[in-house]
Parts: C-alpha cells; sequence; structure tokens
C-alpha cells in the first residue's frame, strides 16, 4: 500500500491532518501529469485541486482495489480529456492576452526537474506522441507499475510496454542528436 492510500485511511478514520500528507503526496506530480495532457499549468492545478477535494467531499468511489495514487492518476485524465473537449468548443484568446500571462510552467519543471540531464529528457519526452509520454510519465516519473499504468491509461499490460519500448527506441534518437 502506498503512503497516499495509507493517509486516506487514516483521513476516513477522523485524522483531519492526513488531508494535508495526501494533497503533498499527490499534488504536484499530479499537475505534471495534466499539464502534460493539456499543456496548461493554470488549468492543470484546478483540474488536479478538483480531483484530489473530490476525495475529501461527500462519498468518492473509490474503494481500496488499487492504490490511490492510481485511482486519483485515472481521474485526472478523465478530468483532463473533458477539459480538451470543452476547450476545442471555447474561441481562443488573443494573443496579446496570452502574451500578458505570466509563465508559471518554467517554476513547476525547476521544482520537478533538477538537473540540466533531466531537462534535456524532458523536452524529448515532450515531444513524443501523447500516448507514449503518458506511458513515460506514469512509469518514471510518477513511479507506477505497468498494470497501474495500464488502468490509468485505459490499455492492457501488454499495450504499455509496447508504448514504452517505442518510446524508448525514441527517445535514444532524440537524446543522441542533443
Amino acid at each position: 500500500m502506498d503512503r497516499a492510500t495509507e493517509l486516506y485511511r487514516e483521513y476516513l478514520n477522523g485524522n483531519e491532518d492526513a488531508a494535508h500528507g495526501i494533497l503533498d503526496e499527490l499534488f504536484y506530480g499530479l499537475v505534471f501529469f495534466i499539464d502534460r495532457i493539456i499543456r496548461d499549468v493554470h488549468a492543470s492545478e484546478d483540474i488536479a485541486l478538483d480531483v484530489i477535494s473530490d476525495l475529501f467531499v461527500g462519498k468518492p468511489k473509490y474503494d481500496f482495489r488499487a492504490s490511490l495514487k492510481t485511482y486519483v492518476y485515472m481521474r485526472a485524465k478523465s478530468r483532463a480529456l473533458n477539459h480538451l473537449r470543452r476547450r476545442k468548443r471555447l474561441a481562443a484568446s488573443e494573443l496579446s492576452e496570452a502574451e500578458a500571462c505570466p509563465d508559471e510552467r518554467a517554476e513547476l519543471e525547476a521544482a520537478v526537474l533538477k538537473s540540466e540531464r533531466r531537462r534535456e529528457v524532458d523536452r524529448a519526452v515532450e515531444a513524443l506522441p501523447r500516448d507514449l509520454r503518458e506511458a513515460v510519465h506514469l512509469v518514471y516519473f510518477e513511479e507506477m507499475t505497468y498494470e497501474e499504468a495500464a488502468r490509468v491509461m485505459g490499455k492492457s499490460r501488454k499495450q504499455v510496454d509496447n508504448l514504452l519500448f517505442r518510446a524508448k527506441k525514441q527517445l535514444k534518437v532524440s537524446l543522441a542528436r542533443e
């Protein structure tokens, strides 16, 4: 059982302080994961907070069969994809408005990626197609098992294995160029 699942059990047993631990344990990785899907750090933070707050409000559908991290990431992916669908329907903002927004993505990446080599790897991962990028992020950045990543992505374990094989192959070529 992972740390977040243990903290959630404590929270359900009446320990209100465990909620802060859950937030600390899951928030930044979840924001980074969502940001890789929707490419908007502000919306990613909002979605991550919504998904995590759903655990504390009402009666969540989490049943402890999978780790809490897997459950939260599955919910986050679903919300991120819904956000993308809604965003397609909305009109795009003007370029002048977009330039006025501060770019906090650099701050988030600086917190998550500490070394220059890691930044090179991140750029190479960003260039991957979405499925490959998601698989790499879940398995290598979030340290999920292939089975957990398969659940989050809605694929079989073998498909995740194949995605990671293809991702490694593409990363090897792109990192060799750098």
